[in-house]
């Protein structure tokens, strides 16, 4: 028996104890709803809970997405505590950055089981509990390396165009059933992730080639997850919406634009 009440919207959100993840949780969270955050640092997701301060509306889930039967022992916790799931964001995520030649097959499968089979193993088993209470929002977060390739991300890359796709295949399926199923592309975010794997130079390439010319704030990527996943998006299904500044869009110019301003 759901320990809430059951006309209260519940989401979903894995990778949740920190970061974009946990940005999302707090949304949802203040915009009415019971927040479930699954991550595999039990450490991180326990400080996460006590700091959030909800006991009643939030529900932390130790568990790996590359894993079937963590996953569907997450769910099967979320359903007995709160009875539903309404939305479910797709974040857990990692990266190696190699040149292609270093990257080995444990690096690509480590990668590729997290990034892309977690998502098609949570929508599975969430869109099943969906589909009793009428249906959904799946929200998918990609990364702007799934949308244009950059250097040493050969195995985040691909797994991260890959869920571009995926999102398009579960769009059709689950959206003929009442799932709405689409994709946040992030640009480079501060997070903790980026501050410890982004160089000074390599960010500097970034400011270089972002119109805005910083970086996004996990809240940021949040507000778009947000309103996918609301009534606002209702006709919305399918789509990738890149949160990155203006960076798949640009080509190149902009340093010399900007010295030209000075």
């Amino acid at each position: 028996m759901a320990l809430t009440d059951s006309q209260s919207p519940v989401a979903f959100v894995t990778g949740g104890a920190r970061g974009i993840g946990l940005a999302c949780g707090r949304w949802f969270l203040a915009h009415g709803y019971c927040v479930a955050l699954l991550d595999k640092d039990a450490d991180t997701l326990a400080q996460t809970g006590t700091a959030l301060a909800d006991p009643q509306r939030v529900l932390t889930c130790v568990a790996d997405v590359s894993k079937p039967e963590q996953v569907d022992a997450a769910v099967a916790a979320v359903v007995a505590r709160f009875g539903r799931i309404d939305a479910l964001v797709n974040n857990a995520g990692v990266a190696v950055f190699k040149k292609i030649e270093d990257t080995t097959w444990a690096d690509w499968r480590y990668v590729m089981g997290t990034n892309l089979d977690g998502a098609f193993l949570c929508t599975q088993a969430c869109a099943a509990v969906m589909l009793r209470t009428g249906g959904g929002a799946v929200v998918n977060i990609a990364s702007i390396s799934g949308l244009r390739a950059s250097t040493m991300r050969v195995a985040y890359g691909t797994s991260k165009g890959a869920i571009i796709h995926l999102t398009k295949q579960q769009a059709i399926e689950l959206g003929n059933a009442g799932i709405r199923v689409n994709c946040i592309a992030p640009g480079p975010v501060d997070t903790e992730m980026s501050k410890l794997v982004h160089t000074v130079a390599i960010r500097s390439d970034y400011y270089d080639t972002i119109p805005l010319n910083r970086y996004g704030t996990a809240e940021e990527i949040a507000n778009g997850v947000g309103f996918l996943c609301s009534p606002a998006a209702s006709y919305i299904n399918g789509q990738t919406l890149a949160v990155d500044g203006g960076f798949e869009a640009s080509g190149v110019g902009l340093p010399t634009l900007r010295r030209k301003a000075q």
